[in-house]
């Protein structure tokens, strides 16, 4: 009987840990979702600086505004570009400069998704582990036997 007893107790532990790692793995695809739209968005950043680069002044270029909306706009400069360095603080930069600091950030959230990446593939080879456990508790206790 009180081997029983521990069968159902490492079911409860089991069952709980289940839990517990199903909602990391869950928080884990949210943020690499969000960082792979990061990259996704810094890459674009970068091509269009690379157009830009190759384009001279007085240039007459197309301007995304959101919804599949354009604004046409002369181009002044293309030499100074505006970056933002976080908190609501933007700095002019020269166009290398601002091209460094996208690949700066990008090498980041590479890293950051490598990161995120290997935590999620650990986290779901011990649910596998421990639903494979939680099977097997299962079939004893069906069976009646320790």
């Amino acid at each position: 009987m009180a081997e029983r007893g521990k069968t159902e107790e490492e079911l409860r532990r089991l069952s709980l840990e289940m839990r517990y790692l199903e909602q990391t793995a869950e928080t884990l695809q949210q943020r690499i979702s969000m960082v792979n739209a990061a990259i996704t968005d810094l890459a674009y950043a970068n091509m269009t600086l690379d157009g830009i680069e190759k384009e001279k002044e007085n240039a007459e270029l197309l301007v995304p505004i959101g919804g599949s909306a354009y604004v046409k706009v002369k181009l002044a400069d293309s030499n100074k570009v505006i970056v933002g360095m976080g908190a609501g603080v933007s700095v002019e930069k020269t166009l290398q400069e601002a091209k460094t600091i996208l690949k700066e950030r990008l090498d980041e959230l590479e890293k950051t998704m490598n990161s995120a990446q290997q935590q999620f593939t650990q986290v779901a080879e011990r649910i596998n582990t421990g639903r494979n456990r939680l099977e097997t508790l299962l079939a004893t206790a069906r069976e009646g036997k320790p």
